[in-house]
């Protein structure tokens, strides 16, 4: 028969590696960030836990960047770390809940996906365009969206052949 007591014991001392380890998990996750850095070296960035900002640094080759380039570089760069902090999360938790456990399931639906763009579809649509020659040159020219023409406003008439009086509606004093 099974001793009661040493049943409690053992659930106890269960109990308490758990909320040892779980501990020990959250002082983890509390100092995790997720790094990344650019293929180029162009950008590197670090990311806490929850996804924010922690450190962003630009190297030499970020300086002849255009800035729609190099803001989408960060921005890459960026969910790229993101990615990274949330596979440390599911590491540090699956010695806490288990790796194949419905908890674990649950915290990686909790965990919005992450889309890391290519890092190499690097100039935006409008920086690809170029021309050849004069008469692609016009052929552009002509799509691009003309100028807003200019809004032409009734004139108002100063002859009033009605003989309208200025309060009333149907002409009369």
């Amino acid at each position: 028969m099974t001793n009661p007591h040493r049943m409690i014991e053992d659930y106890e001392s269960r109990t308490s590696a758990l909320l040892e380890r779980a501990e020990e998990a959250k002082a983890k996750i509390a100092e995790l960030t997720g790094s990344a850095t650019s293929s180029d070296g162009a950008v590197s960035v670090s990311v806490s836990a929850g996804g924010a900002l922690v450190s962003l640094s630009f190297g030499s080759k970020a300086d002849d960047m255009p800035k729609e380039r190099l803001a989408a570089l960060v921005m890459s760069t960026a969910k790229r770390a993101q990615a990274q902090a949330v596979d440390r999360i599911a590491t540090i938790m699956a010695p806490v809940i288990g790796d194949n456990s419905d908890a674990m399931r649950f915290v990686q639906e909790q965990i919005p996906p992450i889309e890391v763009p290519d890092e190499h579809n690097r100039e935006p649509q409008s920086q690809r365009q170029f021309v050849v020659n004069e008469e692609q040159q016009d052929a552009a020219a002509t799509r691009q969206t003309p100028p807003a023409r200019p809004v032409r406003r009734p004139v108002e008439d100063d002859t009033d052949y009605e003989q309208r009086g200025p309060f009333k509606k149907d002409g009369g004093w």
